[in-house]
């Protein structure tokens, strides 16, 4: 027969063994870290949240992930908390030891930006196809797919302008066959009116004045004239 006292510590004392104790240092499994970086971010971005809500406090965190990528919380915003944190660092008492410590962070924070920048212009050289000798066939692998994709992304744009440039033409190429067209049926009520000006009939008469006459008989001039064909 057990006692309750005996059955609490019993469980208590597997949670603490199933539990273990986390030694404090830097993970080396890639995954492993990134996956407890994630849970203690949160955990940490929640604790900032909750601080700021139950104590009314002023609260700011910034993270940086090992990758540069920036987290932040505040309650405020984050550019007032630091412009206050530095003025009660000026009118403070210690402002020599915050300075150094400030010097310090902004070393660091040098630092890891020129790694950062060194890193990204090796991978340009490398996606250009210089210092890849000393690369691992894992490491060519990695820098082979990045390359399709890039590859692939690039094409997919240049298909997009070509498309839209056809698809420009055409509307261009449509909007010139429907002004020949409209020119066309111009041309063709034009020439109809003037082959119909051409088959109206002409004045039969002359006007009598308009033809030279001669003065002893009366007679139109042609009329009097001789015939080549006959005698006189």
């Amino acid at each position: 027969m057990e006692f309750p006292n005996q059955g609490s510590e019993s469980s208590s004392q597997l949670r603490k063994i199933g539990r273990g104790k986390i030694e404090i240092k830097r993970i080396e499994n890639t995954t492993n870290r990134q996956v407890t970086f994630c849970k203690r971010r949160n955990g940490l971005l929640k604790k900032a949240y909750e601080l700021s809500v139950l104590c009314d406090a002023e609260v700011a965190l910034i993270v940086f992930s090992s990758r540069g990528r920036l987290y932040e919380y505040a309650n405020n915003s984050v550019w007032a908390t630091i412009d206050r944190y530095k003025t009660d660092c000026v009118n403070s008492s210690n402002f020599g030891s915050v300075s150094v410590t400030n010097t310090q962070f902004y070393e660091q924070e040098t630092t890891k930006l020129r790694k950062q920048i060194r890193e990204i212009q090796n991978t340009n050289r490398q996606i250009l196809g210089e210092g890849v000798g000393t690369l691992k066939y894992k490491e060519l692998k990695n820098l082979e797919m990045k390359v399709e994709k890039a590859i692939g992304r690039i094409r997919l744009k240049k298909n997009e302008l070509l498309f839209a440039e056809i698809e420009f033409m055409q509307k261009n190429e449509l909007e010139l066959h429907n002004a020949n067209m409209y020119l066309r049926a111009k041309i063709g009520e034009t020439e109809r009116a003037q082959q119909q000006m051409n088959m109206m009939p002409s004045s039969e008469y002359q006007p009598l004045s308009s033809q030279p006459y001669d003065i002893q008989n009366f007679l139109p001039v042609n009329l009097t004239e001789q015939n080549p064909d006959y005698s006189g």
